[in-house]
């Protein structure tokens, strides 16, 4: 493991290399799932304010889902996430002429989460863990492109800082020089 601050980082995260393919999956990820993409409280506001131009860009199934539950959901476990349709598709979906599932938010507010997937983020109150989730829909994108954190840079930035992710490739670096 990595440790960055208070984050604990995967080695998995600087060891294994990813690239979406789109071709193969399908965006299946926006699809399967037993919940919707967590959310962070912070994020509601920004949902809330691109709503209205997204909306219009919705599967009738995916606005009839927001309306009735609202940008953002609490699941079983208290988590917050997007809303599901019938449980299943993330609300904010749309397809592309040959079905690939794509994110309607894309360009206007994609949820940190989406932009950091296949990494993963826990907190713990007093640390926080970074984790890369292999999921086997995203069997088509292991081991090619780049490095997690050279794939997820923007993300991880977003997320944590340019700060943090300076000190994270210092941490690779020294790790990779042992």
């Amino acid at each position: 493991m990595i440790i960055v601050g208070n984050t604990i980082v995967s080695d998995d995260i600087a060891d294994q290399c990813f690239c979406c393919d789109l071709h193969c999956c399908h965006g299946a990820c926006c699809v399967d799932g037993d919940s919707g993409a967590p959310l962070m409280e912070k994020e509601i506001a920004e949902l809330e304010r691109v709503l209205p131009n997204v909306l219009p860009m919705l599967t009738p199934e995916g606005r009839e889902a927001v309306e009735r539950q609202g940008v953002a959901v609490r699941d079983r476990d208290g988590d917050l996430g997007t809303p599901l349709i019938n449980g299943g598709a993330c609300a904010y979906i749309t397809y592309d002429p040959d079905g690939t599932a794509l994110c309607a938010l894309q360009g206007l507010y994609k949820p940190v989460s989406c932009h950091l997937y296949p990494i993963r983020v826990e907190d713990y109150g007093e640390f926080t863990a970074v984790n890369y989730h292999q999921w086997d829909i995203c069997r088509c994108a292991k081991g090619k492109g780049e490095p997690l954190y050279i794939y997820l840079k923007e993300p991880l930035i977003r997320r944590f800082g340019q700060q943090w992710y300076d000190e994270l490739l210092q941490e690779i670096n020294k790790r990779n020089e042992r």
